[in-house]
């Protein structure tokens, strides 16, 4: 398996939706820079906020796309170009309404599951290859599909808000398992994580 060098965040720009739970993904990649002393600067060529970090003697690029969700592909295509990525070397980290807050899980490859983040590149901006990681963040489902929209462009109650951030911080420790140890270790780690009630 090839060493992961980018790992984007998924969100949609614009202060009005950067508490919003389709920004989960975005959570991840802050508190990543955050917790290695990097900041996020805004990079007009790569179509997002970018920075650099260091995970043992592992380099990697950090991305959130300033492009609204549905256009993310851009940015992860721009940065593929010009860093020469692979689709196996990138982690994307989106929002999952299928897991319940503070759920989170791997997985590689796969289909889009109806995200509007994921269902353009994939295809379009990756030659067709689907096979990258992606974390996905549970936020929850409203029950009903006619209310998906307006759920995934608010924020969420603090309760639920604590049990994604508490989700975050053990993705965050589980992805530097990978670099760390390796990637069935930190999947065996983040699928047994359960919070404590």
């Amino acid at each position: 398996m090839k060493p992961i060098k980018l790992i984007v965040g998924l969100a949609n720009p614009g202060s009005q939706y950067a508490e919003t739970r389709h920004n989960a993904g975005a959570w991840f990649v802050e508190n990543l820079a955050k917790r290695y002393n990097q900041s996020l600067q805004k990079n007009s060529k790569l179509l997002g906020y970018t920075a650099q970090i260091k995970i043992v003697n592992h380099e990697i690029r950090l991305l959130i796309p300033t492009t609204f969700m549905n256009l993310s592909g851009n940015a992860v295509k721009a940065m593929t170009n010009f860093y020469h990525f692979l689709a196996e070397e990138i982690l994307v980290v989106h929002d999952e309404l299928d897991f319940l807050p503070g759920v989170a899980k791997f997985k590689f490859g796969g289909g889009n599951g109806g995200h509007n983040g994921l269902k353009r590149y994939p295809k379009k901006k990756l030659d067709n290859n689907a096979n990258f990681h992606r974390l996905r963040i549970g936020i929850g489902h409203p029950g009903e599909r006619s209310k998906v929209m307006d759920f995934v462009l608010s924020p969420p109650p603090l309760s639920e808000k604590k049990r994604i951030d508490d989700a975050i911080d053990e993705s965050l420790r589980c992805t530097e398992l990978i670099f760390k140890e390796n990637m069935a270790t930190a999947i065996q780690n983040l699928h047994s994580f359960r919070i404590n009630k």
